[in-house]
């Protein structure tokens, strides 16, 4: 189970106090979701150590950059340990059209190292009236998906469906151009408990989808649920799920530590901790439809630390040695690599990476903060102690 404990609780500035307690995985059962039989792992190509792990670069298939001067400040943290990244579309305007995707790519080019070979892949923000013909010219343009916002569901997403009935027409076109379906899973109905808009949101939303449109490939993305976790694992060949540390690391216990702590705010929000281990044991399953998404979204401080504070966590400078520290807890160190390297571009149809990044096992204190455009923003684990660090890409 997840064991929050407050680390000297009440000293030092509110940056620190926010991520200032010790999320520590006390014990981790072998029981749950996934029998044993498919937890085990075998002919993992990583190389591995108690101290070191080389393993293929790994990717992120869900990645908020934002833009303007605060997208040039996060996009070295995921370039310098990324090979590519699927670039959600949810700025201010949304990104609904190739021809601005397109445009948000240079900007998101324009702001990688100098040494750094990182890919952005990108997506269009799909809408009541998304045409077909819209969705076979994103696929000559190089788009690989469409994300599907429910209206209202999350940090800019008013301009998301609104009538599941109508775009039915062009998600048949996107299954057959190719495209991938990417979504964010929760109903937005008020009379459905916060809690609970994942689940309703698998039987009202996504099962129609998938009859009405059964060779659609879908990512059911930053899944939370025992639910969700059973349903993708039960589920055909085209339905994936990509999967966040935060998600697999906290309950919703880490929400009320000592207080408010709106740094552990996200959506879809922390859930109970059955379902935290669920999470934890489809990431170190053998199922090849789980894979990483880290769903970093980068607010500033002061708007997080806000009486109606924004959604997201930004984990892109410390995903890699979270999700290393998850699955070491888990006993699954050597199934980290098909996690965060292999699973994902198999499933989107695109070549693995060739490059190889080493983690080694040492300790290091992971900032307060870091520089987001003319403010700062507060990363997941803020002041904590990690134990894996990346070494060489």
């Amino acid at each position: 189970m997840v064991s929050v404990i407050p680390s000297q609780a009440g000293q030092g500035t509110a940056s620190h106090t926010m991520w200032r307690c010790a999320f520590r995985l006390t014990r981790l059962s072998t029981a749950g979701t996934f029998s044993a039989r498919q937890r085990g792992y075998k002919g993992i190509n990583a190389s591995a150590s108690s101290s070191k792990l080389t393993i293929t670069q790994p990717d992120d298939w869900h990645l908020h950059l934002r833009d303007g001067a605060g997208l040039k400040s996060v996009v070295p943290h995921t370039a310098q340990h990324f090979g590519r990244a699927v670039i959600m579309p949810n700025l201010v305007p949304p990104v609904t059209s190739s021809k601005q995707a397109l445009d948000y790519r240079q900007r998101i080019l324009a702001a990688i190292p100098g040494k750094a070979d990182f890919q952005p892949l990108m997506t269009c923000y799909l809408t009541d009236n998304t045409s077909p013909d819209e969705v076979y010219e994103a696929k000559e343009d190089g788009i690989v998906a469409y994300k599907l916002y429910p209206a209202g569901a999350t940090t800019n997403s008013y301009s998301g469906v609104t009538d599941f009935q109508t775009v039915i027409p062009t998600l048949k076109a996107m299954a057959d151009a190719g495209l991938l379906l990417l979504v964010h899973g929760e109903v937005t109905d008020p009379s459905v408990d916060f809690f609970d808009r994942e689940k309703v949101f698998i039987e009202q939303k996504l099962k129609p989808i998938m009859e009405k449109v059964p060779e659609l490939r879908i990512v059911m993305e930053h899944i939370t649920t025992k639910d969700a976790a059973e349903f993708v694992h039960n589920g055909p060949d085209n339905l994936a799920a990509s999967i966040t540390p935060q998600h697999m690391l906290l309950n919703r216990n880490a929400l009320f530590l000592g207080g408010l702590r709106p740094h552990a705010f996200c959506l879809p929000i922390l859930k109970r901790e059955e379902h935290r281990q669920a999470v934890l044991d489809a990431a170190t399953s053998t199922c090849a439809r789980f894979f990483l998404g880290t769903d970093s979204a980068p607010h500033p401080k002061h708007l997080k630390e806000a009486a109606c504070g924004c959604a997201g966590i930004y984990s892109a400078p410390v995903a890699l040695a979270l999700y290393a520290h998850a699955f070491e807890m888990a006993g699954a160190l050597d199934r980290l690599e098909a996690f965060a390297s292999l699973r994902g571009p198999d499933f989107y149809s695109l070549p693995r990476n060739e490059a190889k990044i080493t983690l080694q096992k040492a300790d290091w204190t992971v900032p307060p903060e870091f520089e987001f455009g003319d403010g700062v923003v507060v990363p997941m684990w803020a002041g904590q102690t990690l134990s894996w660090q990346i070494t060489s890409t």
